[in-house]
């Protein structure tokens, strides 16, 4: 124990310098530097890259060290989060990253494969002291043993699922057994599925490969930038501290309803909304939709533009020819539209040439080309003639094309019902009516539109050319103002017009981007990722696996879920059936088969709820015991002081409980549950926690009541029944689902 305190002392000291030396120089590299670019250009590389040490040593300060592995060789190294390096000469290793390949026998080595290992020591602190080591031998014939040492080499494993929950998730990095280190160092670049039931640590493996890979190809992430995509804001929260506790703070956490950037999807839609706006037909009927918008006048009625010498007239005809030629482009509507116009108004300006130019007597036209390009610029300026473009190919956003959509939903398939189409139907009038399940549709139109930024671009060039000009004054004025006392000689003393030109000079004036890659991509809707890892995959709809994959054009993701949790009628739930149309066979599926978080007690009620709809159905296997089985009490009377009453006696003293009710049942709880407000961000680091099944998925907590289960479908059930590593009870005042009963009775 004194040993490994004065080695902690000794790493800690080295990380305070660390730190001291990373501000001092984020300081001093922020002062005023030079006019030169260079200059400039190497500061921002020193701030960023110093920022972000200062951000990993802060991040990772608390349990930095936690194991340390000794080779039959005498050779000995510590492992942490982080790689920490002596300030000499060698750049001498004081902390191995768990990441390195030398750290990873740490993971994988037992008694029969020691793989070099002598003895593998597990170290726990408290802040920066050490308060437990667990030792194991593995080279069996060693005859040195320590008072540490661990027969079962469990013992930590254990005390980390024992552990009181804090309402946030802490990172496995000290306990990743060896199926989660093989799937976490894989070396897959396409697709890799991750299936795992309940407490098989999916979300955790999923992590840490994401700082796994954030280490192995740290200089092409770190410009692209990972995503992880999470099934609701409360998940997000909850994992929210384990990269930072990694050392990784550039990554961008996002649900689908917020990648659309300006847009946060916080309304609700019915479960039948939802699974129509997430089907694959969806896409066909938007397009279909945007077709109708390209519209031409009724044969017989065109549209009769007024002009000085005479109407302008744009028959059926004359727009049918515009807008084939325009949709011949195969460009996105808003870009084909230039297209569209410029057919027109050349229709236009030949009609008013024949009109004011024709030679009666059939002789060429009397208009020369400067009186024909006269007349064209006067039919381009006339606002009466844009309305009618506009009108027949209106320029729309992905907002107001979806908004009207919305409204009166067309091209849906024929084998929908009416009340599937009115389930669609609904206004959208602000920010704050979009859901979850219309960001997807907005993607779409995103990519149906286009973005004419033609105009955009003419403003930056614009003002980039107002500058160099500017500039230009500038240095006139510099070079106007020399002395005259070098005019028959060349002057030594340089003047700034020598140095540097009028571009140079302007291109210091802008402003530099000193966003992260994560930030700058959470804006940019067209933004390509490095990788990508969704959690509970088998939710997401087909609509907003389109979105996904246009954010991945490489195809590099990690997918973890369970079909077996599918609960969204949207939700694929077939891996098969999510990635044919985008990879086809080409993905690598794998499986975590042990539950760490739930107990057998647990997991064998929640699987004979199961079974009773899939017989086939084999949960993964529990590594661990509690003795206590779940119980369940019918409530007569008053249901939320009964919930209450309950949730007083399973609190534990350290630790989390999950009330997981039906929604319509939350007002009520909540008024019964002090301190709990119901919605849809909860706080998960409150005592109690009042969610519903949705919002429970990929939680955990130390204990959890589940009420009127008989509302739940099967999925969901097996969701809330799956939440607790310790204790789990049962409330229910209307009928209990007959698999429960079952499996209580048994």
């Amino acid at each position: 124990m004194r040993e490994e305190q004065e080695f902690i002392d000794r790493l800690y000291a080295r990380v305070d310098a660390l730190r001291g030396d990373a501000a001092e120089s984020v300081t001093g590299a922020l002062a005023p530097v030079g006019t030169g670019l260079q200059a400039r250009l190497e500061r921002d590389v020193l701030v960023a890259e110093r920022s972000g040490l200062l951000a990993a040593l802060n991040a990772v300060d608390g349990s930095l060290c936690f194991g340390r592995i000794d080779l039959t060789g005498g050779v000995h190294h510590h492992i942490g989060r982080i790689g920490i390096r002596e300030d000499d000469t060698e750049h001498t290793p004081i902390l191995i990253d768990w990441r390195a390949p030398v750290a990873r026998p740490f993971y994988l080595a037992t008694g029969h494969t020691p793989m070099g290992l002598r003895r593998r020591r597990h170290i726990t602190t408290e802040g920066r002291t050490v308060t437990e080591l667990h030792d194991e031998i593995l080279d069996l014939g060693d005859a040195e043993r320590t008072g540490f040492e661990d027969p079962s080499g469990d013992a930590v494993l254990l005390a980390a699922l024992n552990s009181a929950r804090t309402g946030r998730m802490g990172d496995i990095v000290q306990t990743i057994q060896a199926e989660q280190d093989r799937i976490i160092r894989h070396d897959h670049r396409g697709v890799l599925v991750v299936e795992g039931g309940p407490g098989t640590g999916k979300t955790a493996v999923a992590l840490h490969r994401a700082a796994f890979l954030l280490y192995e190809h740290r200089e092409l992430l770190a410009k692209r930038a990972v995503l992880i995509v999470g099934p609701n804001p409360a998940f997000l929260s909850y994992i929210s501290e384990v990269l930072p506790a990694l050392g990784e703070t550039g990554v961008l956490l996002s649900t689908v309803g917020e990648l659309y950037p300006g847009i946060k999807a916080t309304a609700r839609d019915t479960p039948r909304a939802a699974a129509v706006k997430g089907s694959a037909d969806m896409a066909d009927a938007l397009a279909l939709a945007l077709r109708d918008r390209q519209q031409l006048p009724e044969p017989g009625a065109p549209l009769v533009i007024p002009h000085d010498d005479g109407d302008l007239i744009i028959d059926w005809e004359t727009a049918y020819e515009a807008r084939q030629a325009a949709r011949d482009t195969l460009l996105p509507h808003n870009l084909a539209r230039p297209h569209f116009a410029f057919r027109i108004l050349d229709a236009l300006t030949e009609q008013l040439t024949e009109r004011i130019g024709a030679d009666p007597y059939g002789g060429p036209n009397f208009l020369g080309p400067d009186d024909i390009a006269q007349l064209a610029k006067g039919v381009a300026a006339s606002s009466e003639v844009h309305a009618a473009i506009e009108e027949l190919w209106p320029t729309l956003t992905p907002e107001t094309f979806v908004a009207e959509y919305l409204a009166e939903p067309v091209h849906l398939p024929d084998h929908l019902s009416d009340a599937d189409v009115r389930a669609v139907r609904r206004p959208v009038t602000g920010p704050d009516d979009w859901t979850p399940a219309d960001v997807p549709l907005l993607d779409e139109a995103a990519e149906l539109l286009g973005y004419d930024d033609s105009a955009e671009r003419a403003a930056a060039d614009a003002e980039r050319q107002e500058r160099i000009a500017y500039a230009q004054g500038v240095l006139d004025l510099s070079r106007g103002s020399e002395t005259y006392e070098f005019e028959d000689t060349e002057s030594e003393i340089l003047a700034a017009h020598d140095i540097v030109d009028a571009e140079r000079m302007a291109e210091r004036q802008e402003e530099a981007d000193h966003r992260s890659a994560a930030e700058r991509a959470a804006a940019d809707r067209t933004w390509a990722f490095g990788h990508i890892i969704v959690d509970e995959a088998q939710e997401l709809s087909p609509m907003a696996w389109r979105l996904l994959m246009r954010r991945s054009p490489t195809r590099s993701m990690t997918l973890v879920g369970d079909p077996a949790q599918t609960a969204e009628e949207a939700g694929v739930g077939s891996w098969d059936e999510i990635l044919a149309p985008y990879v086809e066979d080409r993905f690598e599926h794998t499986r975590l088969g042990v539950n760490y978080r739930t107990p057998s007690e647990i997991m064998d009620l929640a699987a004979a709820v199961v079974r009773a709809e899939r017989p086939g159905f084999e949960p993964p296997s529990s590594v661990r015991s509690t003795g206590e089985r779940p119980w369940v009490r019918e409530v007569t009377g008053d249901l939320a002081a009964a919930v209450a009453d309950a949730a007083k006696a399973e609190t534990p003293e350290e630790g989390r409980l999950a009330v997981i009710a039906p929604r319509r049942l939350h007002g009520a709880l909540a008024a019964r549950l002090d301190g709990i407000v119901a919605g849809a961000e909860p706080d998960l680091t409150h005592r109690v926690v009042l969610l519903d099944p949705r919002q429970a998925k990929g939680l955990e907590f130390d204990s959890v009541l589940v009420v009127e289960p008989g509302e739940f479908g099967v999925s969901d059930l097996y969701v809330a029944l799956t939440r607790a590593t310790q204790r789990l009870g049962v409330l229910h005042g209307g009928v209990l689902p007959e698999a429960l009963r079952r499996a209580v009775t048994a």
